[in-house]
C-alpha cells in the first residue's frame, strides 16, 4: 500500500512550509503528494460543493489556491522519490495541446514523477468565468485524454476528436516515460465507465460516502468490457480509520482497503496540523514501516 499527503498546496500554500511538508513526508515514507485545484472562486454561487454537507467550498474567498502544477514544480525540485499527483485538475478548463506541453515538461524534469488526476468539474461559475462551456464537459475530458496521449506518443502527431483536431503535430520533450499517468477522478456512473474505459488509475471522491468495494467492483467491469486488464488501473482512495485519533486500528483499515482492491491511500494533511513533522513521523513508524514491513 503507498500513502499520499493530501490537499498539499492548500494546506501549505507557501514555499517554507511547503519545504517542511514534503521533506518531512518523503522521509516519513509517504509516496506521493497531491494538489487540488480552483482557479477562480466566486464570491456567491448557486452550485453546490458535492463532496460536504455544506455544500460549500473549505475557507473564505480570500483562501489561497495555488495552480496545482506551479505547487508541484516546486516541491518536485526538493524531493528526490516523491510523485507528483494533481487530485483533481479540472481538464475540461484547459487547452489540451498547452497543458501536454506542461505536463510533459514537468515529468521530464522530475524524472518521471507526475501523475495527472483528474476531473470534470462541478461549479458552473467557475466555468463561466473562464469562458468554458459547463454542457458537454464529460466529452470534453475523453476528448483531451486522447488528444495529450496522442502527442505524448509520438511526433508528426494527429488526432481528429470533436473538440480538437490537429494534423502532423510534435510536441517534445516527451514524458520521461512516455506517457503521464492519468488518473480519473470522481465517483458517479460516468466517471467509473470513463477509469475502465481510459483510465491509468481512479480516485473515487474522498468526500463522499461511498460503497468503495462496490464502486472499484463496477470500475473493473467496465475496463473489462473494454478489453482492458483491470488490474492495471491503481485505486487511491481516502480511508478515515487510518488517521491519527480516528480510534481504529489503522493497520486493519489498511488491510481492508487493500482487499477491496486499493493501492493508495490519500491521507489528509488537516491530520497533521498540530504538529507537521512529529504527526508524519509517527505516521510513518506506526502505518507505513508497519505495512512495509
Amino acid at each position: 500500500m503507498k500513502f499520499a499527503l493530501h490537499f498539499g498546496n492548500i494546506a501549505y500554500p507557501n514555499p517554507e512550509d511547503a519545504k517542511r511538508l514534503v521533506v518531512a513526508g518523503e522521509a516519513a515514507g509517504f509516496e506521493s503528494v497531491i494538489a487540488v485545484e480552483h482557479v477562480v472562486i466566486p464570491t456567491d454561487y448557486e452550485t453546490r460543493y458535492p463532496y460536504d454537507a455544506s455544500g460549500r467550498l473549505p475557507g473564505g474567498i480570500d483562501m489561497a489556491w495555488p495552480d496545482p502544477l506551479a505547487w508541484l514544480t516546486y516541491v518536485g525540485a526538493l524531493t528526490t522519490k516523491m510523485r507528483l499527483i494533481t487530485g483533481v485538475l479540472v481538464l475540461p478548463q484547459r487547452n489540451p495541446l498547452v497543458l501536454a506541453k506542461h505536463l510533459a515538461t514537468i515529468d521530464h524534469l522530475t524524472g518521471g514523477r507526475l501523475d495527472l488526476g483528474i476531473g470534470v468539474g462541478w461549479l458552473r461559475e467557475e466555468f463561466d468565468a473562464l469562458g468554458v462551456p459547463f454542457e458537454r464537459r464529460g466529452a470534453r475530458v475523453d476528448d483531451y485524454i486522447q488528444a495529450m496521449r496522442a502527442l505524448w506518443d509520438g511526433d508528426d502527431a494527429s488526432f481528429e476528436g470533436e473538440f480538437t483536431s490537429f494534423s502532423g503535430m510534435s510536441c517534445n520533450p516527451k514524458p520521461a516515460k512516455g506517457r503521464v499517468p492519468i488518473i480519473i477522478g470522481g465517483h458517479s456512473k460516468a466517471a467509473i465507465r470513463r477509469a475502465g474505459r481510459l483510465g491509468d488509475g481512479f480516485f473515487p471522491a474522498t468526500g463522499a460516502v461511498l460503497d468503495v468495494a462496490g464502486v472499484i467492483d463496477a470500475m473493473r467491469d467496465e475496463a473489462r468490457a473494454a478489453g482492458r486488464d483491470p488490474d492495471q488501473i491503481q485505486v487511491m482512495t481516502g480511508c478515515p480509520d487510518v488517521l491519527p485519533g480516528s480510534g481504529k486500528d489503522p493497520l486493519a483499515a489498511v488491510e481492508e482497503r487493500a482487499k477491496a482492491g486499493v493501492h493508495r491511500i490519500a491521507v489528509p494533511l488537516s491530520a497533521f496540523k498540530d504538529d507537521l513533522e512529529g504527526g508524519l513521523a509517527r505516521f510513518g513508524e506506526t502505518v507505513i514501516r508497519q505495512i512495509d514491513d
